[in-house]
């Protein structure tokens, strides 16, 4: 089994550790129960904790979750975040329940998601604003100064993403796919067929409003393939791709890619539908 970066730092300092295959393991949990844990850390953990260990610590299981809860529960708050075009997110420490990131919150705070943030650097920006609220939490509860607060507002959910979720539906419009491909970046990846051929696309801006797209144009329809421009018509306004990888081949800038291509306006990706 592969180490994660907690288990290698912890090493190093010379703590100890446990890796359990199945965190429901017997064996496991009676370990973890000789330790008389005063508190648990759990941070994008991709097993569910049974309840016995839940409810072990005397100040509980704490989560650390990449969303501004109830918004986004469940295993990609991050990606669904930019998908759906929203302007913030953030991070929320917890207290784990029984239910999908449905315990009271500890804290919480908050960024903006910027036109150019993928999920890959908004991860990273988030990964440093969690690691920043765990001792806050930590001592907020042992202090008795942190209230666990039931969550407020209307729940939305961002369940797992598959592989085959990044296939483009070129039938939606030019603002919604630019999200989607930062929001794809960089796993699973934006990608679209064309002529048969795979590619994933990393990088696309709108070029031009809806209100002026062609009243012909043809969703996934190539309208430019020249010089450092490849649009694709949508089905609202126009898409530039500014990046792209084709199957078992590195990232490129447009440019570079249409040097070595014979594309020609009218070619059509697959719509994804």
């Amino acid at each position: 089994m592969k180490s994660c970066p907690v288990k290698v730092e912890a090493q190093k300092a010379g703590l100890r550790t446990l890796q359990p295959q199945k965190v429901r393991d017997p064996r496991f949990i009676d370990e973890l129960k000789s330790l008389h844990p005063a508190v648990i850390v759990v941070v994008a953990y991709g097993q569910i904790l049974p309840s016995e260990i839940i409810h072990l610590p005397g100040y509980g299981c704490v989560n650390i979750h990449a969303s501004l809860l109830p918004k986004y529960r469940g295993a990609a708050p991050i990606n669904r975040a930019i998908i759906n075009g929203e302007e913030k997110t953030g991070i929320t420490t917890m207290l784990m329940d029984e239910g999908m990131d449905t315990g009271p919150v500890l804290l919480q705070e908050e960024t903006d998601i910027t036109p150019e943030d993928t999920a890959g650097s908004l991860s990273r920006r988030l990964s440093k604003i969690g690691a920043d609220l765990i001792l806050p939490t930590l001592q907020g509860l042992e202090d008795g100064s942190l209230k666990p607060e039931p969550q407020a507002g209307e729940a939305s959910y961002a369940p797992l993403l598959k592989k085959s979720d990044g296939l483009i539906q070129w039938s939606k419009s030019a603002e919604e796919l630019s999200d989607f491909v930062r929001g794809m970046n960089p796993w699973p990846g934006a990608y679209g067929f064309l002529e048969g051929e795979r590619f994933k696309i990393l990088k696309a801006v709108p070029v031009c409003p809806p209100e002026k797209n062609s009243s012909g144009e043809v969703a996934g329809v190539i309208v430019k393939a020249a010089g450092n421009e490849l649009v694709i018509g949508t089905g609202k306004g126009r898409l530039s791709i500014l990046e792209i990888q084709p199957a078992g081949k590195p990232v490129m800038p447009v440019k570079a890619f249409l040097q070595g291509r014979r594309l020609r306006e009218g070619m059509r990706f697959d719509i994804g539908e």
